[in-house]
C-alpha cells in the first residue's frame, strides 16, 4: 500500500526543476560545501545529509547574527534551493531568525527519487542536524512549509510538542483533495494534511491567497479552522499561489507572528516534561506548485 501512495505521488505531486538550477561544490581553500551563485560573505552553510532511506539531502543554513527563531523551511514542489536564494535572504533581514532549508530528494543536488515518504525523511534529517550540528531545541524552532511543503512541515509539527510555531503558506489539505473537492480522506491520498494539523499542539499561522489559481483558498481556511492553536490568518486579497511574498502585507504580518512567538516564549515557556522527539516509520512564479490530473 505504501509503495502505491509513492507511485501516486511521484505522477502528480512533484517537479523537479530539470536541469537543477544550483551545483554544489567542494570550496578549494576550505575544503566547505559552497552552493554555486551563493559567495562567502552571504553568512550560508551548506550541508549534505543521510536519510533513513540512504538518499543524501542538500540543505542551506542561512544565519542571522542575533536571530530570535530558526525558519525550518519546506518549499514547494516545482522549485530548489538556487530558486529560493532572495527569499532566504529578504526574510532573515525582516524577521531577524535563522533559515534552514533542504532540497527533497531527488531535487537539486539531492540524490534519490522524490516521494511522500522521502520528504518526511528529509525533513527528520534536516532536524536533525539542526539539533546536534547548531544546539537549536524545539523551542527556538518555526516550521515554515510553503504549498506541498506543508505535507513534511505538519508530518513533523505534528510530533514535535514543544515546538515554537508553525506557518503555512499556500497549503494544501491533502493531495487528492487538490485535484477533487472529496468529501472524505482516501486510503491513497498523500499529505494528509488534514488529519495531521489537529496533533498540532504549537501556534498555527495560515497564509493563503483569496484567488489562488492551483490550490483553493478554502484549504487555506479548513486548515485554520481545524488548528488546536491559531494565530490570526493572513487571507491575501486577490493573491495567487506563488506571488504572496511579493504583497507588503506579507512580511508585515510573518513580523508580526514572530515577534507574538518571541513574546509568548517569555512568559510562556513549554513545559519541560514533553521531550517528544520524532519518530517516523510509516516557478519563475508557478515555480512553487504544479498539479496535474493523469
Amino acid at each position: 500500500m505504501g509503495n502505491v501512495t509513492s507511485n501516486v505521488a511521484a505522477k502528480f505531486a512533484f517537479f523537479p526543476p530539470e536541469p537543477p538550477t544550483y551545483r554544489v561544490t567542494n570550496d578549494e581553500e576550505t575544503g566547505k560545501l559552497v552552493l554555486s551563485g551563493v559567495s562567502p560573505d552571504k553568512n550560508m552553510e551548506v550541508h549534505q545529509l543521510t536519510t533513513k532511506s540512504g538518499n543524501k539531502v542538500v540543505a542551506t543554513f542561512w544565519r542571522h547574527p542575533f536571530a530570535r527563531f530558526t525558519l525550518l523551511y519546506s518549499h514547494g514542489n516545482a522549485a530548489d534551493l538556487g530558486q529560493m536564494v532572495e527569499l532566504f535572504i529578504e526574510l532573515r533581514a525582516h524577521l531577524r531568525v535563522n533559515i534552514m532549508s533542504y532540497d527533497y530528494s531527488g531535487y537539486g543536488a539531492s540524490t534519490g527519487k522524490p516521494s511522500e515518504f522521502n520528504t518526511y525523511y528529509d525533513i527528520e534529517a534536516v532536524y536533525n542536524c539542526l539539533r546536534s550540528d547548531y544546539g537549536i531545541k524545539q523551542e527556538e524552532m518555526i516550521l515554515y512549509g510553503q504549498s506541498v511543503g506543508s505535507g513534511p512541515t505538519l508530518h513533523m509539527a505534528s510530533r514535535l510538542k514543544r515546538l515554537r510555531g508553525v506557518v503555512l503558506h499556500s497549503a494544501i489539505l491533502s493531495g487528492i483533495r487538490v485535484l477533487y473537492p472529496v468529501k472524505m480522506t482516501l486510503w491513497f491520498d498523500i499529505f494528509k494534511n488534514i488529519d495531521k494539523i489537529r496533533h498540532v499542539s504549537a501556534q498555527v499561522l495560515v497564509i493563503h491567497g483569496t484567488k489562488d489559481e492551483i490550490v483553493d483558498f478554502s484549504h487555506g481556511k479548513r486548515l485554520w479552522e481545524l488548528a488546536k492553536e491559531k494565530y490570526d490568518p493572513l487571507w491575501v486579497k486577490g493573491g495567487g499561489h506563488c506571488n504572496l511574498e511579493t504583497y507588503p502585507e506579507y512580511i508585515k504580518h510573518l513580523r508580526k507572528y514572530i515577534n507574538a512567538m518571541e513574546k509568548l516564549s517569555l512568559t510562556n515557556p513549554p513545559p519541560k516534561e514533553l521531550t517528544n522527539e520524532p519518530s517516523i516509520t510509516e516557478t519563475k512564479h508557478n515555480k512553487c506548485l504544479r498539479f496535474r490530473k493523469r
